[in-house]
């Protein structure tokens, strides 16, 4: 008997055949216009492109629609435009009237980006041939057929506004926009995707109707299709549903404007509230396309990576500054490099722009070495293959692809970057990192002209030709994502050292694998006064061992394509790893390495602590951070000297001041062992040597210190209230509220609370916090609530969140207090039941089908001594109940009274501005 995945392959095949075979004057439907690498193309007769890539590695599919529109594409009074139609798109059409609801409904993640270059809209859903249909003809109707109301743009406009806002709130982004303005004196690359606050503001509903009828049309889209689907069912519902919008009349001109060659330092200064300083640099550097493009991405990583980046050991090493960041912009025209640097407190902003523009621009005459440009192609292919083995991000990765003239870019790409030579780094970096060339906060002008000429993007045709790039990657299996079937595959047991481990093996796309590893470890008592060191612990662990610097794990990490991260608590320390089949067990030892050999170096110790404290003291007027920090402080009523005790954003700087290396170093000695704690592996990997691997790592290492897990009560009674915090010249301010409520997700009534809180505010847009606080009042533009039970502890916690302009926070508030209080009252509706039963399963079999959150529930399922059928049970629960149930269990356990609600915002300014502004007289 064929197997599905056979006949669809086998489909796919006939049909490629078919269409090869067939001349132009004889075709009749989709076109093949060519394949690469697994990914193919067609295109409709009213020229839609359509990229078709199979992987039924995972039981899933992604719909993806790009339009090749973005801020570039913008005229004047249209700054935001492009963004702002992303938003109303979803708004809604005559077959599908609310887009978040239907989408919801098929159990889809979803959303929509708008970049410099393109928009995309794109929904992963379980793979079926009913939501593969849904997805390809939704976005064939909303790509014509929105709505665009004026009413609709009359909310919406506030909610993208509200979005400026909380840009507004970060120095970082405002520099860095400032800084590419001043850069792009001509071209659109300049304006911000998100806008100017006036054209957000005034834009008329006609204009926007324009604007979309002339971009939002086949002729300018490409359809990709990727994940777990038959090709041929693609075609012909992409035929059926796309085929029938007609190639419009007009022509669509190609933008012109380019940007002249800078001719002298250009200089920004940004003043505005804040604790931390910047100091960033733009260099133009050329297309994406250009054949330059690889060479830059190599300069940019050996400049910022860490911790062998030149801007890296000459500013964070020498404690000029707590972080740097770059990046090389890969545009359909001329874009740059970007470097920034956060200054650490005591140093002249000035002095360490001076010193970073002296390591960049040093290096097209001093050069870089062959190590250097090794390791920044080992990193950046890493990045490449990695991204290539989860075919819902490649389907959105090449949404920006295309929207520099070609998809097969990605692969080029790919074939420049393997083949970068230290010559060619040396040439890019000599060409583009020139003081003339340069966007800083000084002007220093110059004797004579020294224009740098960024060369125009090549011919795509001419330079891509037929190319056919390489051999696909290896496919994964058609995996059965139900709890029961992972149980039945998953291999549970425990090590010699008392560790718990579930190991699933099973093909995956590219042969990965993923690795979470728990240990746990101390007493609440014993772990008094070294919470800070134990959330240092494991990232330090990864920053050297008795063999390896840090410099030479990464570069380990790199020639092995793989990823390990670490993070810790009190109590536990947590690592993650993502490997290949091949890969896996040199990864594994270097694990061991890390956990059994670490050397924790002090002046590793001394950049974290910089980070963080850089971190916290941003924090200090951030809205959104303070408000949650309260809110978490009010719910964790501990004294200081309990380990559970939350400090407030001033005694957190305190303590990372204070942490000493002797604190961490006595914790990884007296307290870390793998006696206690889960390891969890998903993908493919061989079970039996990997076992013996494990036990290897494992085995022996044992302590002294008892281990009592710190429990968390949620019985202790906690008063609600409202407070607010005055934040000083932020335009974006922040509602959170939250409540303590003593159950665990294996109480009676933990489903139907789940399903109360996922109609009231978890499901996104399509909500009633998200309907009536963003869609109809265009309010804010995130809004929500959330609700997790633990499994160890009669511990939950309801929250609700909202970001909104100080002005209109009394509305939010009032809001969220009448949406909780009508549904406390209320209950939920037979038709929200049915809606929020079958998006809540259906987006349980996304997450599953995701092996780095499998792994994540499997060790879940170890700590608590469960197995996967707890889950079979919960869906089982989920689908019977009852709009009683739920109303029930809401009214039995969340009380509005019991709200901890703080508001963090400029409010002082809104009551100073209502004083000045005259009344009107009713």
């Amino acid at each position: 008997m064929r197997t599905e995945r056979a006949s669809r392959l086998i489909a796919g095949a006939v049909l490629m055949g078919v269409l090869m075979s067939t001349t132009t004057a004889e075709a009749a439907g989709p076109e093949l216009v060519t394949s690469v690498e697994g990914i193919t193309e067609y295109r409709l007769s009213n020229g839609l492109r359509i990229l078709l890539f199979p992987d039924p590695s995972k039981p899933q599919v992604t719909v993806n629609l790009t339009v090749l529109v973005g801020s570039r594409h913008e005229g004047y009074g249209e700054a935001g435009m492009a963004h702002l139609l992303e938003h109303m798109v979803f708004k809604g059409t005559p077959t599908f009237p609310e887009v978040p609801k239907v989408l919801k409904e098929h159990g889809a993640t979803f959303n929509g980006t708008t970049w410099l270059d393109r928009t995309n809209y794109y929904e992963t859903m379980p793979a079926t041939d009913a939501n593969l249909e849904f997805g390809i003809q939704l976005e064939a109707d909303r790509m014509v057929n929105s709505f665009i109301r004026k009413e609709d743009l009359e909310s919406e406009m506030t909610v993208v506004r509200n979005e400026f806002e909380r840009g507004e709130n970060s120095p970082e982004r405002i520099l860095s926009q400032r800084m590419m303005s001043a850069a792009y004196e001509w071209h659109n690359y300049g304006k911000s995707t998100i806008g100017n606050r006036a054209d957000i503001e005034r834009v008329p509903v006609e204009s926007l109707r324009r604007f979309y009828k002339k971009f939002y049309q086949p002729d300018n889209a490409i359809l990709t299709v990727a994940g777990d689907f038959d090709p041929a069912k693609a075609l012909a519902f992409a035929e059926k549903h796309f085929g029938v919008i007609p190639r419009p009349d007009r022509v669509l001109e190609n933008t012109y404007t380019e940007e002249p060659p800078q001719d002298g330092e250009r200089i920004v200064t940004l003043r505005r509230v804040g604790d931390v300083a910047l100091a960033g640099a733009i260099y133009h550097i050329c297309s994406g396309a250009h054949p330059d493009y690889a060479a830059a991405d190599v300069l940019q990583h050996i400049l910022t990576a860490a911790p062998s980046g030149r801007l890296y050991k000459g500013l964070v090493e020498t404690r000029m500054a707590t972080r740097i960041d770059g990046s090389a912009y890969a545009l359909h025209d001329p874009g740059v490099l970007t470097l920034m640097a956060t200054v650490t407190k005591g140093n002249e902003p000035q002095d360490v722009l001076s010193r970073l523009t002296e390591l960049v621009e040093t290096i097209g005459e001093e050069g870089v070495t062959q190590e250097e440009v090794d390791r920044a192609v080992r990193f950046w292919m890493k990045t490449w293959e990695l991204a290539m083995t989860d075919s819902s991000q490649t389907a959105v990765q090449l949404s920006d692809w295309a929207a520099q003239g070609d998809w097969r870019l990605l692969f080029l790409y790919r074939d420049r970057l393997e083949k970068v030579t230290p010559e060619e780094v040396k040439a890019v970096a000599k060409k583009y990192l020139t003081r003339n060339n340069r966007t800083v906060g000084l002007f220093i002008p110059s004797e004579k002209s020294e224009r740098i000429a960024i060369p125009p993007t090549p011919s795509l045709a001419e330079m891509l030709g037929d190319y056919k790039g390489r051999e696909a990657i290896a496919m994964g299996e058609a995996f059965d994502v139900s709890p029961k079937n992972i149980e039945t595959r998953t291999t549970r047991g425990r090590l010699g050292s008392g560790l718990k481990t579930a190991l699933l093996p099973k093909k995956t796309r590219g042969e990965t694998v993923q690795l979470r590893l728990t240990l746990r470890y101390g007493a609440p008592e014993t772990l008094v006064g070294l919470n800070t060191a134990a959330e240092a612990l494991p990232t330090l662990m990864l920053r050297g061992t008795k063999l390896l610097s840090r410099q030479q794990i990464q570069d380990l990490l790199d020639k092995n394509k793989a990823r390990i991260a670490a993070s810790g608590s009190i109590g536990e320390a947590s690592f993650s790893i993502e490997a290949t089949r091949q890969t896996l067990p040199a990864v594994l030892e270097l694990l061991r390495q890390v956990l059994r050999e670490p050397t924790l170096p002090v002046a590793e110790l001394d950049t974290i602590r910089n980070l963080k404290l850089s971190s916290l003291t941003q924090q200090l007027t951030d809205p959104q951070a303070l408000a949650q920090t309260a809110v978490q402080k009010a719910l964790s009523p501990y004294p200081p000297t309990d380990v559970r005790y939350t400090p407030s954003t001033a005694e957190a700087i305190e303590r990372w001041k204070g942490l000493g290396r002797d604190d961490v170093v006595r914790l990884h000695r007296e307290f870390l062992g793998g006696e206690r704690g889960e390891l969890s592996i998903v993908g493919d990997f061989d079970v039996e040597s990997t076992q013996v691997q494990l036990s290897k790592i494992f085995d022996g290492w044992t302590t002294a210190q008892p281990y009592v897990r710190i429990s968390r009560a949620g019985s202790t009674p906690i008063a609600g209230r409202v407070e607010k915090i005055e934040t000083p010249d932020k335009d974006n301010a922040v509602y959170f509220a939250g409540e303590v409520i003593p159950m665990k997700d294996s109480d009676p009534d933990y489903p139907a609370f789940t399903i109360g809180n996922f109609v009231l505010g978890s499901s996104g847009l399509s909500s009633r916090l998200g309907d009536r606080v963003r869609q109809k009042e265009g309010l804010s533009y995130g809004v929500g609530s959330l609700f997790r039970a633990g499994a160890l502890d009669e511990r939950a916690i309801f929250s609700a969140y909202a970001i909104t302009n100080p002005t209109n926070m009394p509305k939010v508030d009032t809001a969220i207090r009448e949406e909780t209080s009508k549904l406390l009252s209320q209950g939920i509706t037979e038709q929200e039941l049915e809606a929020a039963q079958r998006s809540y399963l259906e987006n349980q079999k996304v997450l599953r089908s995701d092996d780095s959150h499998l792994a994540s529930i499997l060790s879940s399922t170890l700590e608590a001594d469960r197995d996967m059928s707890f889950y079979s049970k919960l869906e089982s629960h989920i689908s019977g109940l009852t709009t009683d149930a739920v109303k029930a269990a809401l009214q039995k356990r969340l009380s509005l009274d019991k709200l901890v609600i703080v508001m963090a915002g400029d409010f002082a300014r809104v009551e100073k501005e209502a004083a000045a502004t005259p009344q009107t007289e009713k």
